[in-house]
């Protein structure tokens, strides 16, 4: 299964950075984006959103917002590697060491007491990795079940997948069982942003693209804001709220 998800990541990246006609440079492909965007929400009207809803309603926050805590803690892991990759050598002994004292000291990452301690948290993927050696993004792509996407970054999500230390689990029923409570838990962080989007009289799939790619950018960018801007953005806020934020975004 492993293998098919990744081959069929990677077909679907090269066969559209293949087929790149459309309106606009940016999202040229966008046509078929579209009917990806539908597909993806009308997956998510039906299953993905009512679950998260009871999710969010019937589990207690304290437990939500620690099943948060330790899926981002665990990608916290992927951003060492990739700070690595990427020679932000300094970066990587700090993602280490919130990486520990949360597992440490915050209960398995239950808790995040490694913001509370002023450890800052960085949050790298391989997409930006090949983003900061200066491979282009290509066409903006929405990806079946992933969402937002571009070539470049389709391409990364394979990288990711590798680097996720939950794929490495034995037992596929528990395997599967930990991936489906991480993407019910991100789901159910979306909804008070999502409650924002439904309320404003605009396309939400040129918002969603628009800001999407905005906040890429910014991402892939940060090198020049790491040492300040970005340290001061992330000091002193929990996982929970930078979850939100990124969800606005």
């Amino acid at each position: 299964m492993k293998t098919f998800a990744i081959n069929l990541l990677l077909a679907i990246s090269l066969v559209t950075a293949g087929c790149a006609t459309g309106p606009n440079s940016y999202d040229p492909l966008e046509p078929m984006n579209r009917k990806i965007y539908g597909f993806n929400e009308s997956l998510d009207k039906a299953i993905l959103k009512p679950v998260a809803k009871a999710y969010d309603y019937f589990v207690p926050s304290l437990i939500r917002t620690g099943v948060s805590n330790v899926f981002t803690n665990l990608g916290v892991l992927n951003t060492a590697v990739n700070d690595a990759l990427q020679l932000k050598m300094r970066n990587v002994p700090i993602d280490l060491a919130r990486f520990t004292t949360n597992v440490i000291l915050g209960v398995g990452g239950l808790f995040d007491v490694a913001t509370g301690i002023g450890i800052p948290y960085y949050k790298e993927d391989f997409g930006q990795t090949l983003g900061h050696w200066g491979v282009g993004s290509g066409p903006y792509l929405v990806l079946p079940l992933f969402g937002p996407s571009t070539v470049r970054d389709g391409l990364g999500k394979p990288v990711d997948y590798i680097l996720d230390p939950s794929s490495y689990i034995d037992n596929e029923s528990i395997r599967w069982t930990v991936t489906g409570l991480k993407i019910i838990s991100k789901r159910a962080n979306l909804l008070a942003a999502e409650t924002m989007l439904n309320d404003s009289a605009i396309d939400k799939y040129s918002f969603v693209r628009d800001s999407w790619l905005q906040r890429r950018e910014y991402q892939i960018r940060d090198d020049s804001n790491r040492a300040g801007g970005m340290q001061s953005r992330y000091k002193g806020k929990s996982l929970r709220e930078l979850e939100m934020e990124e969800s606005l975004n």
